[in-house]
């Protein structure tokens, strides 16, 4: 079943729950911004201007725009936005303190978009609450930063949520089909599949 068609803007907000804003062509333009008039309210987010940038469709391509708009500016992959750019797959774009990342679907997609890097990531609503939980306990000893964290163990995630190890590794066999890890190496797999969750936004810091 197919759970998303188009394209949307992925982002967490202050008290750590995900939203996904679908983006439709037909529209246009949807504007960011503290304005509760803004397409995407940032209304807690102090850095972020009124009407901070715009999300446009032009010429069969999504593009952000921010013509000094926002007083603290707009960022793309970590590049201050002069203008226009236009924006691919798995983009993250920084307004005020909030990063926002963008996903794309070339038609129609079963449970996942695909970045340009031909990464595999899947969507919130293909995810069932048990493989969320799972997947936030995987990551959360990265949850102070450390560079030397790996991935929590089966048997941590098992006490954290009370279930079996037998029903970790069936959960976490499924995430690594829907992140597309499942032919990497096993020592391997649980490291990339927690570092996609983060990088993508699928899991925040608000979460660990």
């Amino acid at each position: 079943m197919t759970a998303f068609v188009g394209s949307f803007l992925r982002y967490t907000d202050d008290t750590g729950r995900q939203h996904e804003l679908s983006l439709e062509p037909e529209r246009q333009r949807f504007t960011i911004g503290r304005n509760v008039q803004a397409d995407l309210v940032l209304g807690w987010d102090a850095e972020v201007s009124r009407l901070h940038a715009a999300v446009e469709y032009l010429g069969a391509h999504w593009t952000i725009v921010d013509d000094g708009l926002s007083r603290n500016g707009t960022f793309v992959n970590g590049e201050r936005l002069v203008g226009r750019r236009r924006l691919s797959p798995g983009d993250r774009i920084r307004v005020g303190t909030t990063l926002v990342h963008f996903f794309d679907f070339g038609g129609v997609v079963d449970d996942a978009t695909h970045t340009a890097s031909g990464t595999t990531i899947p969507t919130m609503r293909s995810l069932t609450e048990t493989q969320r939980a799972v997947l936030i306990a995987l990551c959360r000893p990265y949850k102070h930063g450390t560079g030397f964290a790996t991935p929590a163990s089966n048997q941590q995630i098992a006490e954290e949520l009370f279930l079996s190890i037998d029903a970790i590794k069936t959960h976490l066999r499924a995430l690594f089909a829907k992140f597309g890890v499942e032919n990497l190496p096993q020592n391997q797999k649980r490291t990339r599949l927690a570092a996609l969750a983060m990088q993508s936004g699928m899991i925040s810091d608000h979460d660990l």
